[in-house]
């Protein structure tokens, strides 16, 4: 048997050296390190720490959390990052994955995102932004411009294109004043010939419904409007404005042109309404200038303008105006009773003399001085508008001559 040497200065007593081994602790391939001497005199082997460990790669970081937190943030779509959220808190408890506080943030961002967007629906904050959006998209968030509001147009002008306008009161001088908005339907831009063609004839026939008494709009004012673009109509914008502005170059409007059921009384108003009915058929003469060019056109014309005076007459009689108004009103009808018969006579012409015939004793019965009185007696304006303004709305014969009563 062998006797263990006597303990020396390099090996302490009660301990021997390791006996080698095949495999990893072969001579020369000791690792360094603490070594724990294993039972029966199995080899020592080195233990490692965790995060010292060449095979212990840190866990990924869940995707899904990553999204919600981007979502909670940019407050895009709250609903979707919630849900993104709590799924990625279930995969994460599931696969030991890291990003638990990305996925509890992006959760709470998204409540919060989502409460928003409710309240904001509940209380039109929704309808606002789509409406901020879409005058972004036209240029400028100062073309919002609602009926009966008033505005200086850059440089003055009412024409070319524009990207900001500033709203002013109607009291002060301002380049124009809206009387009508509307929005043209369709997914295709129209082109801008017919988009410039149905604002042209949308907004001359809404014209009368802000400014009711024809008599009180200047000479020198006429319409204008504000279209879309191409641009734009992409963007959402289908919103037309229609304008009352100066024709007179250099010359801007001041007060407020709108006269109706808002500003007018009961009795006025239905003078105006009586009386739209025959500025509405002297409005609608064939475009042939001549007779002659157009004998049926010219008489249907003449038709339609002696249904309209039977129907004013009616109308102003039917009203239950006041004493001093009833009786100057009463004389106005009378003489649109006379003018009436000579217009049906021009509707049964044989020939374009009979017709020029009776138009002319028709279109001289209409005389506008004739309601003057009745005018003054209910507080409209009594100053005719001319024969050839272009803003007043005045009807048009076939000399382009036309009255408002």
């Amino acid at each position: 048997m062998s006797i263990p040497p006597p303990p020396g200065p390099q090996q302490p007593e009660g301990q021997y050296p390791p006996p080698y081994a095949q495999g990893p602790y072969e001579q020369g391939a000791y690792a360094q390190g603490p070594y724990v001497q294993g039972p029966y005199g199995q080899p020592p082997y080195q233990t490692w720490n965790q995060g010292y460990s060449p095979f212990n790669h840190p866990a990924p970081v869940n995707g899904l959390a990553i999204a919600a937190l981007v979502l909670g943030i940019l407050c895009f779509l709250p609903g979707v990052g919630l849900v993104l959220g709590l799924i990625a808190l279930s995969q994460i408890r599931k696969r030991g994955e890291r990003g638990k506080g990305l996925a509890i943030g992006g959760s709470v961002l998204s409540t919060i995102g989502l409460a928003l967007w409710v309240l904001a629906l509940a209380t039109g904050g929704a309808s606002d932004f789509w409406q901020g959006f879409k005058e972004g998209a036209r240029g400028g968030a100062s073309l919002s411009l609602a009926k009966g509001e008033c505005f200086n147009a850059p440089g003055g002008a009412l024409t070319g294109e524009t990207y900001d306008v500033d709203k002013v009161s109607c009291a002060r001088e301002h380049d124009g004043e809206v009387f009508a908005v509307f929005e043209l339907a369709g997914r295709s831009y129209p082109g801008d010939d017919a988009v410039t063609d149905t604002a042209d004839r949308r907004c001359y026939g809404l014209r009368d419904s802000y400014a009711m008494d024809g008599w009180a709009v200047p000479d020198d004012v006429d319409v204008y409007y504000l279209t879309p673009t191409r641009g734009s109509w992409r963007m959402g914008d289908r919103e037309i404005t229609c304008v009352f502005g100066s024709v007179s170059e250099g010359k801007n409007l001041t007060g407020s042109l709108r006269n109706d059921e808002t500003v007018l009384d009961a009795d006025q108003v239905a003078y105006l309404k009586a009386a739209h009915y025959l500025n509405a058929a002297l409005d609608s003469a064939p475009d042939a200038e001549y007779v002659e060019d157009d004998l049926p056109g010219h008489k249907a014309w003449a038709d339609r303008v002696s249904r309209a005076l039977t129907r004013q007459a009616g109308l102003l009689r039917a009203h239950p105006y006041p004493a001093d108004v009833k009786k100057p009103v009463d004389v106005l009808a009378k003489e649109l009773d006379k003018a009436r018969a000579e217009w049906s006579r021009a509707a049964e012409a044989a020939d374009a003399d009979a017709f020029y015939a009776h138009y002319d004793k028709g279109f001289k019965l209409l005389d506008p001085t004739k309601s003057v009185t009745a005018r003054k007696a209910l507080g409209l304006a009594t100053t005719p508008p001319s024969a050839d303004s272009g803003g007043s709305g005045s009807g048009s014969g076939p000399d382009g001559a036309g009255m408002q009563v």
